[in-house]
């Protein structure tokens, strides 16, 4: 007989409806792959929520089991990059987008997405930074590189309650930047603080100002999930020699600004795609975040969830009232 897993499974209903529940499945319902992975731990990200309510943009089939992000052990693999017991992390690429996801108990992928288990981390510490931490140290990889020191000035961080934001605060903070965090929720002020953060300031205090070419010149640069008018404004107020990295569009895709903050401050706009990043440099990513990276604080941004109970963080993610990450125990149901 077929070995049975529990699953979150979204299903259409309609144009518009989507429902979603734990399932039985089993290992012959997975996908093609060389390496099948028992599932420990998974994470909560926007795009899973995206998935779950029907966007198209992230998946495009369904019924499907969400869950970008995957922590377990090998059970079987056909690659000779893996053995069976091998703790490894999948994260960043097409798994619980068009792959059925970390949100089952069981994922079966390619082993090219398999990366192992970075020593000094354990799986579930692995699954609080996921593809948010991941980024976040991305993002930071991109600043230091640019020559942005602490010596240099603050940090502005958007979206600063996310995953992203709360992680990338908590990461340079433990480097000694001084981050300013920018959010729209009125009671983060606390949160905020204990991940390392100098000064919370209020979203629309990053309103873009048209008819201005450039504005006061304020931080060394910035991490932002935003995009929109809150980019503009970041580019904007960004010291001489700044710059900053785009990683999200919570806001928007668009970007109206005249090219003046470039070519008289030489300010730096940076992008990342997380997903095409190699698997040399991700390994030198997580080598960074698993051991000098590695911030005293990492518990205060987790929350502990279980299978049963992942539907209602879910629905909280999507309506914009989650701080922090969502830490999904794929362990309690098997």
């Amino acid at each position: 007989m077929e070995q049975e897993f529990k699953a979150l499974v979204v299903r259409q209903v309609d144009d518009k409806t989507y429902t979603k529940g734990i399932e039985k499945r089993t290992i012959a319902d997975l996908p093609d792959g060389s390496v099948l992975i028992r599932v420990q731990y998974s994470s909560l990200n926007y795009k899973d929520a995206l998935s779950c309510n029907g966007n198209r943009g992230v998946t495009r089939h369904y019924p499907h089991t969400p869950g970008i992000d995957a922590a377990g052990i090998v059970e079987f693999s056909g690659s000779n990059n893996f053995n069976p017991g091998d703790s490894v992390v999948v994260i960043s690429y097409d798994l619980g987008q068009n792959t059925p996801g970390g949100f089952g108990q069981f994922i079966r992928v390619p082993s090219s997405w398999v990366m192992p288990l970075t020593k000094g981390m354990s799986l579930y510490e692995s699954m609080v930074y996921g593809t948010a931490g991941f980024t976040a140290g991305l993002a930071i990889d991109k600043l230091q590189r640019q020559g942005i020191s602490p010596e240099n000035g603050p940090i502005i961080v958007t979206g600063a309650t996310g995953g992203v934001g709360s992680i990338s605060i908590a990461l340079l903070s433990g480097l000694g930047y001084s981050v300013i965090a920018s959010t729209g929720k009125k009671d983060a002020d606390i949160f905020l603080k204990r991940l390392g953060a100098s000064k919370v300031i209020d979203r629309k205090a990053l309103s873009n100002k048209p008819g201005f070419n450039l504005l006061k010149e304020e931080w060394a640069g910035a991490i932002d999930s935003v995009g929109g008018n809150t980019l503009a404004t970041l580019l904007k107020s960004c010291k001489q020699n700044g710059a900053v990295v785009s990683v999200g569009l919570v806001e928007s895709s668009d970007l109206n600004i005249t090219v003046f903050p470039f070519i008289l401050r030489g300010v730096s706009l940076l992008g990342l795609s997380a997903s095409e990043t190699t698997m040399e440099d991700r390994k030198k990513i997580w080598e960074k975040l698993s051991n000098e990276w590695k911030p005293d604080n990492l518990n205060k941004i987790e929350k502990y969830c279980s299978l049963e109970n992942l539907s209602i963080e879910i629905d909280k993610i999507y309506k914009g009232t989650q701080k922090g990450r969502v830490v999904v125990d794929m362990r309690s149901t098997l």
